[in-house]
């Protein structure tokens, strides 16, 4: 098949010149460049194409003096003569075969978003192109046009479903068992009140009954290997697993109200682990991911590295969080780790009295450092300052030390 070709060739070598077939803003800035002026700007502004969100046909006929049918007037003359070029089968054809194999790969649906990393990992731009070209949400729109205006006749845009996001569908395409396997997978993880990594539920989604009930559906021919795609992704996946699951990752990313973390965990999209809101929801994931104490300049700078929201995050917030909260334990200069981790709040005396108590037996100068070191960051000459204290401490035979009786 042409359309396996096509891919195999851009996913296998990356040539510049097959995926730039794949370019949706070449391909509808050329299709464009046969309407006048007027035609391209009233398109652009009402398809959003400029990057600059979709645009009323009220704004667009202040723009322009015009009524608002007018515009509607010529927004509909413009697309019917791009419907009818004499190359316009020629310049999308490569487009068209390209989303359809990936839709029938898919098991016939995949959310827009979701279809859109796809199309712009596979297309490469060419040099000195501008730098808005590969601003996401500029690919989106012109991706939108594309298939709603000049691919209609083969897909469909899924928009008012009550599970998921907006998506596209081959048409014709029967989304009953989809939504039945939804339906059970966000129960399951609701009940279960944890998050998973992405081959965790992609497993609990396939020992579910509706995915045995509709197995055949949700496991079509497993032709293209996405493999290194989605080693691009930001966060480590098992991505074979995701290759040779696609049905059920399509789901996972169509739905509605689940969603994945920065770090690649999914749970229901309300979960603080899974969309932090405050500053604090921010740190404990933070902490939580890393798995071992850090400085609260350190988890700021973390913050602002992965841009949650795109909020700033100021080391003297994140500072005043962690002393507040006791889930959080100061166990060193500036650092902090989780009290789930065992860590208990306290000075050295205090966590080498913790240590006395449960130990049944004395304990060697060595040991309490060793033990100590386990639990704070602190210098061992801190810690044998401590252990001097006389009030708390007392040396015994042998040379080692016990809480005082």
């Amino acid at each position: 098949m042409d359309n396996v070709s096509i891919l195999d060739q851009i996913i296998n070598t990356q040539k510049t010149e097959d995926a730039a077939k794949l370019n949706v803003v070449e391909i509808v800035r050329s299709l464009l460049s046969s309407l006048s002026e007027r035609e391209r700007d009233v398109i652009t502004r009402r398809f959003g194409l400029h990057g600059q969100g979709f645009e009323t046909l009220e704004n667009v006929g202040q723009a322009h003096g015009l009524t608002r049918e007018r515009i509607r007037q010529i927004e509909s003359a413009g697309v019917k003569k791009v419907v009818k070029l004499e190359d316009l089968e020629k310049q999308i054809e490569n487009l068209r075969n390209v989303i359809t194999q990936l839709l029938e790969e898919h098991g016939g649906f995949i959310e827009k978003d979701y279809l859109l990393d796809l199309l712009i990992t596979f297309s490469v731009e060419s040099e000195g192109s501008r730098s808005e070209e590969r601003d996401y949400e500029i690919h989106k729109k012109h991706l939108d046009f594309l298939i709603s205006k000049l691919l209609d006749n083969k897909f469909e845009e899924v928009a008012n479903s009550p599970h998921f996001k907006k998506s596209f569908k081959l048409k014709y395409q029967d989304l009953d068992h989809l939504e039945e396997l939804a339906e059970e997978l966000l129960e399951q993880v609701q009940n279960a009140k944890k998050i998973y990594k992405t081959e965790e539920i992609i497993d609990l989604a396939k020992q579910l009954a509706t995915y045995g009930k509709h197995q055949e559906k949700l496991e079509p021919e497993n032709i293209l290997d996405l493999s290194r795609v989605f080693q691009r992704r930001k966060f480590s996946e098992k991505t074979e697993v995701i290759n040779n699951n696609k049905v059920v990752y399509s789901v996972l990313r169509a739905l509605k109200n689940l969603g994945q973390n920065n770090f690649g965990h999914w749970g229901l999209g309300d979960w603080k682990e899974i969309k932090p809101k405050t500053i604090n929801d921010k740190i404990y994931l933070i902490l939580k991911n890393n798995g071992q104490p850090m400085h609260f300049v350190e988890i700021a700078g973390k913050i602002n590295e992965i841009k949650f929201d795109g909020k700033r995050a100021n080391p003297a917030t994140v500072h005043n969080e962690l002393i507040l909260d006791n889930k959080y334990v100061l166990i060193g200069r500036g650092i902090y780790g989780l009290r789930d981790w065992g860590y208990e709040k306290g000075t050295v005396a205090d966590v080498i009295r913790e240590i006395f108590n449960n130990s049944e037996e004395p304990l060697s100068r060595e040991e309490i450092v060793k033990r100590v070191l386990e639990k704070r960051r602190v210098k061992e000459a801190t810690i044998i300052l401590a252990l001097m204290n006389k009030d708390y401490f007392e040396k015994v035979d042998g040379g080692k030390y016990q809480l005082k009786k």
